[in-house]
């Protein structure tokens, strides 16, 4: 056998990478420009325009003037970072004040130059709710403009994917409405970013972008379990609807459960369980023992004492095993003797661990005694049922199933019985998470085009909430994400806030 070289100087330039990125990341926090490059007025504007951001919210405020973005000619304000390639700008918009001009308009915009006249693909909001896909095919040439349905928007997103353009659009709370424009030719590096115009040289208008966020996805032929991206871990204030990134790592970080005292995060990476500081912001490994092939399905008993982990196991073929530990660390106790077995929640009283099986080529959800170890059945439906979570009162399980053709989220009583569908519509809805007050309902969904019995990474995703007792679904976030971004409980211990994972390319 070959003795393998020492890795000393590989693992070396791993590590200097990767502080290299986490320093850029905690500089760009801190510039005054955030993840952007710089601002600047394009055209004549009269009045100097402005950018200003602010690390704590990590909210930008734009002022511009302008005479317009239109013709063969443009005066505003740009805040832009040079971007290659494929990539996605998603913020949350709103205008400052009345203002003085109707067609005052904001939003992001893609150019080849800074030039006036430069060739441009814009998503634009206008004072009047005016919304479109604005752009100019040949330099010099005059701008157009393709319409959206919706108007007065606060999320706009625009997609880069080659030679087509993607406008998605939505109001807070709501679906995105998206139109697109295809074979424009701009350049592969571009200046990209936010911008502000007054429609009027004399004027300085405002508006303010929240949740802003650059995304690089997933190459398209990426694969799945092999290929990964980054990741940030963010915190989503359920009031306010801001989002905020407190770390970001060029690796793979998944499923960040909430400790109960509300002081850290508990999260996976490449097999391993982490804890995130919400103080200091470091991250430790927690120490599983043997158990070092952990996939994204871990829960801390309610009590907080306890850490649930599904663990492959060399001795069941690599599937997935359920074990138990002390919440710091230590030595992992099996519960499931079957397998494949993926934890997903604890009963209130910390004696029951609830769980997705896979039996005889299906999946039903079961639960299991920490202390008999005696595995009892839930459901048995043909389709795939998955994601169960108690209640905090403990007087249902929440899970989700395909049963209907489409991924809904379903409940029923501990024992099983009373099954009842909760989610009615065509979005695929995974993960049911009951917020410690025991009101609200939070879970990811797909979109349509993704195969209900798949829970996909790299996907445009929503994170919706409901009322426990059942209701309409309400949008509070808008995510590139999907595996491994809300698997596990992840409310704070107050019900104001959920982690998740969001992710891109560094």
């Amino acid at each position: 056998m070959k003795e393998k070289k020492p890795a000393t100087t590989k693992a070396f330039i791993i590590i200097l990478i990767y502080l290299a990125l986490k320093m850029n990341i905690a500089l760009t926090q801190n510039s005054p420009t955030g993840m952007f490059d710089n601002s600047t007025d394009i055209g004549d504007t009269k009045l100097p325009g402005s950018t200003e951001y602010n690390p704590d919210t990590q909210v930008y405020t734009l002022r511009g003037a302008g005479e317009n973005i239109w013709f063969d000619k443009d005066g505003f304000h740009l805040l832009w970072k040079k971007l290659k390639g494929d990539f996605i700008i998603r913020v949350r918009m709103r205008f400052s004040g009345d203002g003085v001009h109707e067609h005052r308009k904001a939003g992001i915009m893609i150019r080849d130059s800074l030039t006036t006249n430069s060739v441009h693909v814009s998503g634009v909001v206008h004072g009047d709710g005016l919304t479109s896909l604005q752009y100019r095919k040949i330099t010099g040439n005059d701008t157009e403009e393709t319409r959206s349905e919706l108007t007065y928007p606060d999320i706009i997103q625009v997609e880069r994917r080659g030679d087509i353009y993607i406008l998605s659009v939505a109001r807070s709370g709501e679906k995105f409405k998206t139109i697109e424009i295809a074979d424009i030719r701009l350049n592969n590096e571009v200046y990209a970013g936010l911008f502000i115009c007054s429609h009027n040289a004399e004027v300085l208008e405002e508006a303010v972008f929240e949740n802003v966020r650059i995304i690089i996805p997933a190459d398209e032929n990426f694969i799945p379990y092999t290929d990964y991206i980054g990741s940030n871990i963010e915190i989503l204030d359920i009031e306010t609807g801001l989002r905020k990134i407190l770390h970001s790592s060029p690796k793979s970080l998944q499923a960040p459960n909430w400790s109960n005292d509300g002081k850290t995060l508990v999260f996976n990476s490449e097999g391993f369980i982490y804890s995130f500081n919400l103080d200091n912001r470091t991250v430790n490994k927690i120490n599983t023992d043997f158990a070092i092939i952990n996939n994204n399905d871990h829960v801390l008993s309610f009590d907080g004492k306890f850490l649930g982990i599904s663990h492959h196991s060399a001795e069941d073929d690599n599937r997935s095993v359920i074990y138990i530990l002390p919440a710091g660390g230590g030595n992992p106790e099996r519960i499931t003797a079957k397998s494949p077995s993926y934890l997903h929640g604890w009963s209130p009283d910390d004696e029951f661990l609830v769980y997705t099986g896979g039996r005889n080529d299906n999946y039903d959800i079961y639960r299991i005694s920490r202390y008999k170890k005696e595995e009892i059945r839930l459901t048995a439906s043909t389709a795939l049922d998955d994601g169960p979570e108690y209640t905090p009162d403990g007087k249902y399980i929440y899970f989700n199933s395909n049963r209907t053709g489409t991924m809904q989220i379903w409940r029923m009583k501990p024992d099983g019985s009373e099954q009842e569908q909760m989610t009615f519509d065509e979005l695929n809805d995974w993960f049911p998470h009951i917020s410690p007050d025991g009101k609200q309902v939070a879970f990811i969904s797909f979109p349509e085009e993704v195969d209900s019995g798949d829970h996909p990474f790299y996907k445009h995703v929503y994170i919706r909430i409901m009322p426990v007792n059942g209701g309409e679904p309400k949008i509070v976030s808008y995510i590139y994400g999907g595996q491994g971004t809300m698997n596990v409980p992840s409310w704070s211990p107050d019900s104001k806030r959920i982690a998740f994972i969001s992710n891109t390319s560094f």
